[in-house]
């Protein structure tokens, strides 16, 4: 076998660190998805369904210490990353002005993208939540990293001061510690498709309002101009940091929430200020998550079939994405075969986890016939121009 050189392996280490968070992150997203269905349940804390056992006050336990507010600010870093690693490369190519526009048109497909999920299909969105960031912040690609913590600082500061206080009056103005449940069980594809249609732009502002985006896509931006998830191997003392620290502020944070329905009982807007809270911290999980997989890119030395099948699904984190959110809707939607009236949050889990567990096999064996994800050809035909 041909020993690799420096750079056969700094581009190995590469895409093992990013495509191994990416997949990962997929796993995140849809345990956090599928639970939205369980309509048939009692609410419980925020979007959380009541457990009905030990098991499911179990799930539920783990779910908000490492799954809820967490699987979200991680995309949101590895977007931000992405934004770096496009613009650098067309930078290089094509000039500044010009990377500039492909990110704008890259993000104005990933709106197309979302609007079509969360209008047509009537999937979990995010797609356009970070088009938006994307168009917002494509600006600061050209800002040095002093001044991306500054903004990271800022947007972080301004978040942590309104969004406690916002969820209290929401807790406060439904008068319950958990969400109003959406589905009745009577709905039907084409009954739910209108409001789907007319949510379309509501959504992405709905997210932006209520939820830290803007600061964790800076988190990828300084990432990405730091190269710790290209390069892990030069920042293994700053990787161990952001991963020890980062999931430590995380659970930390996240522990008042836990208690909430179990053994503390707060008034009503208390409670949406720990949630506040359980959600600010989770930008923390973010970054800690994204460290450790940078870490685990210089561990990991011999990938086996499971590392690969990750990688592979994370080369077409967008494919796979759009995948899972049609899969979880077929399943569970009232509208087709209903599983979100029968399952209860610990066969949800399982389901969540068959899902991606399926679908990673499909991936693996696209990485084995050299099948590039189709939305990722499709994106790529549409955002850059023949030449």
């Amino acid at each position: 076998m041909t020993e690799l050189s420096g750079g056969q392996k700094t581009q190995q280490r590469r895409a093992l660190s990013l495509d191994l968070a990416r997949g990962s992150m997929l796993f995140l997203i849809i345990t956090a998805h599928v639970p939205l269905f369980l309509y048939a349940m009692e609410p419980g804390v925020i979007t959380k369904a009541a457990p009905g056992n030990v098991m499911d006050e179990v799930i539920n336990f783990l779910m908000e210490i490492m799954v809820d507010n967490r699987a979200r600010p991680l995309f949101a870093i590895l977007f931000g990353y992405g934004l770096v690693m496009i613009y650098r490369k067309q930078s290089i190519r094509k000039g500044e002005n010009e990377a500039k526009r492909i990110i704008r048109r890259r993000c104005w497909y990933l709106i197309l993208f979302g609007a079509v999920l969360a209008g047509v299909a009537g999937g979990q969105d995010i797609l356009m939540t970070y088009g938006i960031a994307g168009l917002i912040l494509s600006g600061s690609l050209r800002k040095s990293n002093r001044k991306i913590i500054k903004r990271i600082i800022i947007s972080t500061v301004v978040c942590l001061i309104y969004l406690p206080v916002l969820w209290g009056g929401v807790l406060l103005g439904i008068g319950d510690y958990g969400l109003p449940i959406a589905y009745t069980g009577n709905e039907t594809y084409f009954g739910n498709l209108i409001g789907q249609l007319i949510s379309i732009p509501v959504v992405p502002l709905f997210t932006h309002l209520f939820f830290p985006i803007i600061p964790s896509v800076y988190m990828g931006i300084w990432m990405g101009n730091k190269e710790l998830l290209i390069r892990p191997h030069e920042h293994v003392s700053l990787l161990k940091r952001l991963t020890v620290w980062g999931l430590t502020i995380s659970i930390l944070g996240a522990i008042p929430l836990v208690l909430i329905n179990d053994i503390w009982f707060p008034e009503l807007f208390p409670a949406g200020i720990v949630y506040g809270v359980h959600m600010m911290s989770g930008l923390f999980a973010g970054i800690g998550y994204a460290g450790l997989f940078g870490l685990m890119g210089i561990v990991v030395q011999h990938r086996g079939t499971v590392v690969d099948a990750i990688a592979a699904m994370g080369k077409r984190s967008l494919t796979f994405f759009i995948m899972h959110e049609c899969l979880i809707v077929i399943t569970m939607s009232p509208a087709f075969f209903n599983l979100g009236a029968h399952l209860n949050v610990s066969t949800a889990a399982i389901l969540a986890a068959v899902i991606w567990t399926v679908t990673l096999a499909v991936a693996y064996l696209m990485e084995k016939k050299h099948m590039a994800g189709p939305l990722e050809k499709l994106m790529r035909n549409l955002t850059y121009k023949p030449q």
